[in-house]
């Protein structure tokens, strides 16, 4: 495999001078909303603060209104950049007289004045640090991750630039250096271990990496899988990286990241099911609930590298490794495909309707029931040399 390496994989080869070529049309620019000052965060930060004192010195109760970050309807579909809020977007009221909304009027005010002194004094802290600095009051993790989220919405502003970061739970591997913002240099060449995602995407600067293409892994059990056979090295120069499942924001954005950074092919790996492909639109086109920072979080130019339904008869998977569809993933695959985005993906939609036909559904793992090391030594290195993506 590794002797004409070059002719193994003219196809990625092609791909990837493809891209080259519509490189321009797919690389938005970025909203100017990215190079926002500290300065300009404060300003935005008192001008909501403002808006509340002038509220009580008129004896009216304040009110925050926020973009509704949970409704399709504000969300328009762009081929180039994906999901991303409408400016007409409707709104969610949070009254601080009111007591079904009091509670997130008072964490929302929390939370802003945490934000200030941050941006202030140039100190950046994570998600879990807002949360511990006030269990009683916020309740749960999941309470400050949603209002950090709602303030980075309503003032606009991209959650870095508010200092405040998130953990990351993804992984990163392969043929890749790189400096975080401190100057740490990150390698990710290991065989044996995976390096977590970096909690500070942005901050990461002098990328280098030979890779042909990097591999998105849908879950982390395979992505570990791909690992131990040492994939990265034995096949081509290429970076992995899984998200775990659901992808984090960071995962995401380092998915971008490298793409700005390197413009090769992105393939995604995920389960023939209708959770795996929602997985891999997020990747791809983005979520509703995070439309807002669209530009620096979706990749348009993801393909789907399986596992697909249609692999599942053309390589006669047995039927015990098969799963039937529950009601549930039903409902999900009938929702996926009234998503905007499935329109201009005609070879996706044909997947998915052979899916509903079949009824089944598959993981990654299924293929093990055809040989044990069937996915590393056939499967992947036979759909990256003939182009099996779509």
């Amino acid at each position: 495999m590794e002797s004409n390496m070059s002719e193994q994989f003219v196809e990625i080869d092609n791909f990837g001078l493809e891209l080259l070529e519509n490189v321009d049309m797919m690389m938005e620019p970025q909203h100017s909303h990215e190079e926002v000052s500290s300065q300009e965060v404060l300003i935005l930060i008192e001008k909501v603060i403002l808006e509340i004192v002038t509220s009580l010195s008129k004896d009216e109760a304040p009110v925050l209104v926020l973009p509704n970050r949970s409704s399709w309807a504000n969300v328009s579909f762009d081929n180039a950049v994906g999901l991303q809020m409408t400016s007409g977007s409707s709104v969610t009221t949070v009254r601080s007289n009111c007591s079904s909304s009091v509670t997130k009027f008072g964490h929302i005010l929390k939370v802003l004045s945490t934000i200030y002194k941050l941006v202030q004094s140039n100190v950046y802290a994570t998600k879990r640090d807002i949360y511990y600095n006030d269990t009683q009051l916020f309740g749960s993790q999941r309470t400050v991750d949603s209002i950090v989220d709602d303030i980075s919405c309503m003032l606009k502003v991209p959650r870095r630039r508010l200092h405040v970061l998130a953990t990351s739970k993804g992984f990163i591997s392969g043929d890749l250096c790189y400096l975080e913002e401190d100057s740490t240099k990150v390698d990710c060449h290991s065989n044996s271990t995976a390096t977590p995602v970096s909690s500070n995407v942005g901050g990461i600067r002098n990328i280098v990496s030979s890779a042909k293409f990097v591999l998105i892994v849908e879950k982390d059990a395979t992505f570990q899988k791909l690992l131990d056979y040492d994939f990265c090295t034995k096949l081509c120069p290429c970076i992995m990286i899984t998200g775990k499942g659901v992808p984090d924001v960071n995962s995401r954005l380092m998915v971008r990241k490298l793409w700005d950074t390197l413009h090769i092919p992105i393939f995604a790996l995920v389960d023939a099911d209708p959770y795996g492909i929602e997985i891999m639109c997020i990747y791809k086109y983005g979520s509703v609930a995070m439309s807002f920072e669209a530009h620096s979080l979706t990749v348009p130019s993801v393909m789907w590298l399986g596992l697909l339904p249609s692999d599942l008869q053309r390589l006669r998977v047995p039927e015990d490794a098969l799963i039937p569809l529950t009601q549930r993933d039903q409902n999900k695959l009938t929702s996926l495909l009234k998503r905007p985005y499935l329109a201009c993906q005609p070879a996706w939609q044909r997947e998915m309707e052979m899916m509903q036909r079949s009824k089944v559904k598959a993981e990654i793992q299924s293929l093990a029931s055809i040989a044990p090391d069937f996915l590393s030594r056939v499967y992947l290195p036979n759909k990256l040399r003939y182009g099996g993506w779509i």
